[in-house]
């Protein structure tokens, strides 16, 4: 088990690998329809967009989490 100190790079990855995976799989079907191959077409835009997803979300999170609490209301 990964020790509860890494839960936000665990929550990094996991968060970096769905999104990766369904925006890459919809904007490939988007942009080349159902055609013959998408599956490795898929593959090699979700492997690259992972690549880029996880970083960004270990970069951008601390700032998120910034705005979230600025936009939610805590008084509840």
């Amino acid at each position: 088990m990964i020790p509860k100190k890494y839960t936000s790079y665990v929550f990094a990855f996991f968060m970096a690998l769905l999104m990766s995976c369904l925006m890459s799989l919809l904007i490939s079907i988007f942009n080349v329809g159902l055609v013959d191959g998408i599956i490795l077409i898929w593959l090699k835009a979700w492997s690259f967009a992972f690549s880029v997803a996880f970083p960004m979300v270990i970069i951008v999170s601390p700032a998120v989490r910034k705005l979230v609490n600025l936009v939610v209301d805590d008084s509840e």
